[in-house]
């Protein structure tokens, strides 16, 4: 059932081999684009100083986490995320277009629906600048901020968790 935000018409639906490629494009974009309003260049270079492989993708949706895609009318990958089955975040992101329209809102609606479905007691996530406000927005609380050295830079993002008791 195609979902709209933001003027945004999409539809979510589960990963696919054939997505890999773009999903490690979308990653590197996201970074460098949507990161780069919170991080400098420094950081965002160190974040993501080249595009995933794709097999990394193949490999994550073959461990049994659910993973999920957010595509557009023609088939263009907006944004996606995936639940570990412990109850991580591991990814959660958007395609630089489609930031802050709603559309990764919609997808982390979807994973904690699954998790609650699941009966997850608690969801947890390692969130950066612009993810940690979509995560306080559902619920999320920051258990500590998290400071470290990526590849010779100093980052930081921010450990938060979601009780889903009730």
């Amino acid at each position: 059932m195609p979902e709209t935000a933001d003027g945004l018409t999409f539809t979510l639906r589960p990963f696919r081999r054939e997505d890999a490629a773009a999903l490690a494009a979308l990653f590197f974009s996201s970074v460098h684009e949507v990161g780069s309003r919170d991080y400098t260049f420094e950081q965002v270079a160190a974040w993501a100083p080249k595009p995933l492989s794709p097999e990394t993708y193949i490999e994550k949706a073959a461990d049994g986490r659910f993973f999920l895609i957010a595509e557009d009318e023609e088939g263009r990958l907006l944004a996606y995320g995936d639940l570990e089955a412990d109850g991580h975040i591991d990814h959660l992101y958007a395609h630089p277009d489609a930031a802050g329209k709603g559309v990764a809102s919609a997808l982390y609606a979807a994973l904690e629906a699954h998790a609650r479905a699941q009966g997850m007691a608690r969801l947890y996530v390692e969130a950066s600048e612009a993810a940690k406000r979509l995560f306080e927005r559902r619920g999320f609380t920051v258990v500590k901020r998290r400071d470290f050295d990526l590849r010779g830079t100093a980052i930081h993002n921010y450990a938060m968790e979601k009780r889903l008791e009730g």
